[in-house]
């Protein structure tokens, strides 16, 4: 049978693979048996990982290229794997590298590409994308009529589902291009503090926007966050204002996030970035305006000042956590 290829993610500091890459091979099963594609060593917890989410195949590299051409050598890589295995699809996940790599593979292979999806199934016609739009008020569905079908999913939005196997693993050495090396990494920056997860897959997000007024303001949502074992994210505007890292944004063109509970402090609600916390499962709002558009969606509204309000929440919490 035709394989599924998937990109897999692995940390930076461990190396050990991504609650991602288990939300892409659980939804590759759907369509074919997936082969994961590793860019580093395959080392034998790694495998395991993959093993147990189905994947039938481990194709690994452990060329250099890999880690200091990030984007540029992993379409090659996975160009030379379609070329030769005639996949069903592929599957990458949807964050920014993911979307550089498959727009890149896509146009590489003459192929199209469908991004953010929340889904996949298979019908007579081929794999068939699933999207959510406008806010979630449509869902859409999309499929390649040219080429290798190569799709980039939302991970946040599928729930990984083990369906162990014992992978073959395979050792793929390829030559890369000169025009490989045009784009080298010379830095990595951790994500944050070691306590909080990623923002795309942490369980509890606390996000400020304009609202905080200020920089020193915006050290409420750390606070908040430290004392809830969350992450920190912040709206387009406090990015921009320099409140809060490229890394925090939480809108369409930053990072899209699925947390149990997203508390927004200051933040009135864009529709770019409801598009992105629209799916939290708890929303508390804290604005000033009561018209605010992000209290449309809350499930928890609180119409007064952040300066006051979340002072007076940090002290409950601390109260509580006291007494037990």
């Amino acid at each position: 049978m035709r394989p599924v290829l998937v990109l897999a993610d692995h940390t930076a500091t461990d190396r050990s693979v991504c609650r991602s890459t288990c939300a892409l091979l659980t939804l590759a099963r759907r369509l074919g048996p997936p082969m994961a594609v590793l860019c580093t060593p395959a080392d034998a917890a790694g495998v395991a990982r993959l093993g147990r989410f189905g994947a039938t195949t481990v194709a690994t590299s452990s060329r250099t290229e890999l880690d200091e051409h990030p984007a540029a050598a992993r379409v090659e890589l996975l160009a030379h794997l379609a070329r030769r295995t005639a996949p069903v699809a592929v599957l990458v996940a949807s964050h920014r590298l993911g979307q550089e790599v498959a727009a890149r593979l896509a146009a590489r292979l003459g192929s199209g590409l469908v991004s953010d999806a929340v889904d996949v199934r298979l019908d007579a016609g081929g794999p068939v994308a699933v999207q959510s739009a406008l806010l979630g008020a449509y869902r859409v569905e999309s499929s390649v009529t040219r080429g290798t079908p190569v799709f980039t999913v939302r991970t946040d939005a599928v729930a990984p589902v083990a369906a162990p196997v014992e992978p073959v693993v395979e050792r793929v050495d390829i030559g890369f291009p000169p025009g490989v090396r045009a784009v080298r990494r010379i830095a990595r920056r951790p994500a944050g503090a070691g306590l909080h997860p990623d923002l795309a897959t942490a369980a509890i997000v606390v996000a400020g926007g304009r609202g905080l007024g200020s920089q020193r303001s915006f050290g409420l949502v750390g606070a908040l966050a430290e004392a809830l074992r969350g992450t920190v994210g912040g709206s387009h505007t406090a990015t921009e204002l320099g409140w809060c890292d490229r890394r925090d944004q939480i809108d369409q063109l930053g990072t899209i996030i699925h947390p149990r509970l997203y508390l927004a402090l200051g933040i009135s609600g864009s529709v770019r970035h409801r598009a992105a916390m629209q799916h939290a499962e708890t929303i508390v709002a804290i604005d000033r305006n009561p018209t605010a558009p992000i209290f449309d969606l809350a499930d928890l509204g609180v119409v007064g000042d952040v300066h006051r309000v979340v002072p007076e929440l940090l002290a409950e919490i601390r109260r509580r956590r006291a007494t037990r």
